[in-house]
Order: structure tokens, then sequence, then C-alpha cells
């Protein structure tokens, strides 16, 4: 069970709420984080990556010049691979990079991660209501007030998209704007404070307290 101080839109404390996710072992928790990680940003790797060898390589017919009396040294093709504009000798190919995890261990290590950055949390109350229009400057200054500076990466999640407050926050260099079941261990652990509604703890309690 973790207790987390709830503040209001003007940084105030007005409250506490608690959680209760089941984390990975001292011992594996380390690990499991590490593969959910290295997945993630594996499979967002395109693939897309292609070389031609001498074979695919369009010219290259017809021999440069005679096997011998030329005095140079002997060559079949233009596009031999020792030659500029020649194929390349293993280069990349398309290609899948995709690495498989199990959901239960997926799960386990977004819980261990988010659990993890119980410091560098901050919950708030909903705020949906103190943005009648968009306006990014207001959204900034609350952010400071809760506790995370400008120039700190900061992720910001939601229990459901609000326009008012993703026209708000889109334009913000250091923001992150994510719904409480799109959770990702990269987001996680790249930012430096994670700002939540109350609300959106208790989605994340609810889509991933199992």
């Amino acid at each position: 069970m973790v207790e987390c101080i709830v503040k209001n839109w003007q940084g105030e404390q007005v409250g506490q709420t608690t959680f209760d996710l089941r984390v990975a072992k001292e011992k594996t928790a380390v690990h499991v984080v590490h593969r959910a990680l290295v997945r993630q940003m594996t499979n967002a790797r395109q693939g897309t990556a292609s070389t031609k060898t001498r074979s695919e390589v369009r010219g290259g017919g017809r021999k440069p010049w005679r096997q011998k009396g030329t005095g140079r040294a002997r060559a079949g093709s233009i596009r031999s691979p020792l030659w500029r504009g020649g194929g390349v000798i293993f280069g990349p190919k398309p290609r899948e990079y995709n690495l498989k995890m199990n959901r239960k261990e997926r799960r386990l290590a977004l819980r261990t991660a988010f659990t993890s950055r119980i410091d560098d949390l901050i919950v708030v109350e909903e705020f949906s209501e103190q943005l009648s229009r968009p306006k990014t400057k207001e959204l900034v200054e609350a952010i400071a007030r809760w506790g995370s500076l400008p120039e700190q990466k900061t992720l910001l999640i939601l229990p459901e998209r609000t326009e008012n407050i993703y026209l708000s926050a889109r334009n913000v260099e250091n923001l992150k704007l994510i719904g409480a079941d799109q959770l990702n261990v990269y987001d996680l652990l790249h930012a430096d404070k994670i700002v939540v509604t109350a609300s959106a703890l208790q989605k994340i309690q609810e889509v991933y307290g199992d």
C-alpha cells in the first residue's frame, strides 16, 4: 500500500490517497523492467534499412577491361563491392526486430516501473474545470506549483483525453500527455516528474491492478 499526498489547482495539500499494485520481487525487478524497456524500444524500430548487393546494383555487366596486358588489377565488374558505386557486403536488409514478452510479465514490469517512481509522483485533483478554454500558460504555471519545473521532463497522466487540456499541453516542450490506460515503461522511466490526477490513479489501479 502506497500513500500519496493530493494537491489542488493552487498546489496546496488537500488530502491523501492510496494505491496498491503488485510488483516484482526485489531480486528480479530490475531484470523484468529492463526486458520490458528493451522490448518496447526494439519493437519501435521500423526495420526498413536496406542496401543493394553486387547482384542488385544497376550496370556492371561488361568486363571493364581485358584480363591481361593492361598492368592493372583484374576486374570483372564495375559494381564490385571494392568499387565506388558498387554493391555492399553484408549490408542491412529489411527485417523484423520484434521481441516477445508474456502479457503477465509486461504488466508486472509496468506496475513495477510505476511504483518505483513514487518519489517523483505528484497526485493532483481533477482540474479540467479550471481550463474552460485552452490556455498553455495556466497549465504550465499549475505544473510548476505542483512541483515540476519547466526544464524537467513531465509526464501528465489523465483518466481520459480532455480537449482543452490536450490543446493546452501539446506545445509544451518537456510535457507529455498520456491516458491512464496507455502507460508504457519508457515514458514512466524517462520522465523526471509524473503528474497524475486522483481519478487517473484510480483507473490505473483498476486497469493494471490484477
